[in-house]
């Protein structure tokens, strides 16, 4: 019990900071899932399915401002989704320290980025909708699915700044885009794959799936009432976090 009431305020933590950021949970949630005991492709299943459940909770607050458009969100569920697969596909298989450093320096110079850039994602300004900026923007979000799909900590990080910086949405939408979208069908697609192909520490499900709809509810609400500024910033943060985190292993 004791075991189940810590993964639950761990989730529920981990996912109000990813909610409110527009990615970032496995920074806390996978090193902690794997510190009590799992191993890392166990690890990184469980806590895929876990995010889901961060989707689901984000969604049902998204939903109520209605700021999605529907022809972009499913261009963005179908660029991704393979490369989510063909990453998840691979993950059990392949080592992925030197990957997660790469990963971890890039995800580092999205902080720095976005902090040396102070009008970025503060207002809505629809860029690159001719069919080469899809064509580009697709193959980018392809390329961030992979990475989804194999490395679980903090690529919604990337989604969010690439729909603000080559779509040129504000923070607030792209961080509803990421959640909704990334966090209901990229990761359901790579938590069944991972599920068929790997194991799930399903006894923990539970307290991960409750933290998860919880903390993304909440995360999400705070997102919606408080604005660009208090996103970008908190984007900013995790995007260090995470990086420092995936660098020093």
């Amino acid at each position: 019990m004791i075991e189940q009431i810590l993964i639950f305020f761990i989730s529920l933590m981990a996912n109000v900071f990813s909610a409110l950021s527009g990615g970032g949970a496995g920074l806390i949630q996978l090193p902690v899932l794997i510190f009590l005991g799992l191993p890392f492709g166990v690890a990184v299943a469980t806590h895929k399915v876990a995010t889901v459940a961060l989707g689901i909770g984000a969604t049902a607050r998204h939903l109520k401002e209605s700021t999605l458009e529907r022809k972009f969100a499913l261009f963005i569920i179908a660029t991704g989704l393979t490369g989510v697969i063909l990453g998840a596909s691979f993950i059990l298989q392949v080592p992925d320290r030197i990957a997660e450093i790469a990963l971890g320096i890039l995800t580092l110079s999205l902080s720095v980025y976005s902090f040396f850039s102070p009008q970025l994602g503060q207002h809505h300004q629809p860029a690159h909708r001719d069919t080469k900026g899809f064509m580009l923007g697709g193959f980018a979000l392809f390329i961030i699915g992979i990475l989804n799909g194999s490395l679980t900590s903090g690529t919604g990080l990337f989604v969010t700044l690439w729909l603000v910086q080559w779509f040129g949405l504000d923070y607030k939408r792209a961080v509803a885009y990421t959640l909704v979208l990334v966090g209901l069908f990229w990761n359901g697609a790579g938590a069944i794959t991972l599920g068929i192909l790997g194991e799930i520490h399903w006894l923990w499900i539970p307290a991960l799936l409750l933290g998860s709809v919880i903390g993304g509810y909440l995360g999400a609400h705070l997102a919606i009432i408080k604005g660009n500024k208090l996103i970008k910033r908190s984007f900013e943060i995790v995007t260090l976090l995470v990086g420092l985190k995936l660098i020093t292993g």
